[in-house]
């Protein structure tokens, strides 16, 4: 960090003088922490964090988090988007507003975003995050993302997460140099380095997903009465883009310890292989290689919405795609419906 500084501010109910407050703060110095009270705040829009700042909430890392932020932006706008390194964000709650950001907007409408999805130039890696002992409700319908990890980012830790609602708990997607997701020119950009333990989500759409990433493990994750457990993907492109010598993406994967309750009419876990191009419509094969789902329990619910199963495709706990050096070990039924 280039300045150890701490801040503790003062936040009223005021949205636009709260966003005052922190973005003053934020322009005047090269970083440092900024410690918010108890309590719970909007603000008008959205904070980007540049390298070198810590965001911290008034607990301190014991028991439930006592500072809640909220947001009253209808632009999609993340309450927090990291774009810098060396960030921490810690003991903070967030319940983002209602937002619809549509198939490509995962990273849009969300209580923290890491990076970004597309660039108008080849982009600088953003690197050293630490989120922890962070919680995520969403009241609204399962449309946006929770946490997105996206683009130029790498060794980043996601510990001690609850979520509650949204689509995706944690997404984690590539990005790339393009003006929109199919007209892509490359280079692309695969999330690695990335370790997230300790998640619990539950009434969302799906836990998480990877979608054509490296160098990633996933650890002790509890996903409850949710409509897909978690997904391993190649990504639309898969990694036709990727500009650097031996490419890696697809490979050193772990996903440990996941207990997962599902409700949805087709699977807890999907992992594929193929992805389906949006430039060309050509469908390419991403080769995983040192690749491990291990030591999992899936508990198949109820279908939340019975008359929503497709006779034609019947319900799965787990579907492979075109992956065959995935290895799935110690993979367990429990069809106790239990939560």
């Amino acid at each position: 960090m280039t300045d150890q500084s701490c801040h503790d501010l003062v936040l009223t109910q005021d949205a636009a003088t709260n966003q005052e407050t922190i973005e003053r703060l934020l322009a005047a110095e090269p970083g440092g922490t900024v410690r918010l009270p108890a309590g719970t705040f909007p603000l008008a829009r959205g904070i980007v964090l540049g390298s070198g700042w810590t965001l911290a909430g008034a607990g301190h890392g014991e028991g439930p988090v006592t500072t809640w932020l909220t947001s009253s932006a209808s632009d999609g706008q993340p309450i927090v988007q990291v774009l810098g390194s060396q960030v921490v964000v810690e003991d903070i709650g967030f319940r983002p507003p209602p937002c619809s950001p549509g198939e490509h907007g995962g990273d849009r409408g969300t209580a923290i975003t890491i990076g970004s999805y597309l660039y108008p130039a080849e982009a600088e890696w953003i690197e050293g995050i630490r989120i922890r002992r962070v919680r995520v409700e969403r009241g609204d319908t399962r449309a946006a993302n929770c946490i997105a990890v996206v683009g130029a980012v790498r060794d980043i830790t996601i510990s001690d997460v609850s979520i509650v609602g949204g689509c995706t708990g944690i997404a984690v997607h590539w990005g790339a140099v393009g003006a929109g997701v199919d007209s892509i020119v490359g280079p692309s950009y695969h999330p690695h380095h990335l370790t997230i333990s300790d998640l619990h989500v539950s009434d969302a759409f799906e836990g998480f997903y990877l979608s054509s990433v490296h160098d990633v493990e996933v650890d002790r994750v509890r996903l409850s009465d949710v409509e897909i457990g978690f997904r391993l993907l190649p990504g639309d492109n898969t990694d036709r883009f990727h500009s650097s010598t031996g490419n890696q993406v697809g490979q050193r994967i772990r996903v440990s310890g996941a207990w997962v309750s599902w409700n949805g009419p087709l699977y807890a876990i999907r992992i594929a292989g193929w992805g389906r191009s949006e430039i060309d419509h050509s469908i390419r094969v991403l080769e995983y290689r040192d690749v491990l789902v291990q030591e999992c329990t899936l508990v198949p619910l109820p279908l939340a919405t019975p008359e929503s199963g497709d006779p034609l495709r019947p319900r799965s706990p787990v579907v492979i795609e075109q992956a065959p050096g995935v290895v799935l070990d110690r993979i367990r039924i429990d069809s106790r419906q239990s939560s």
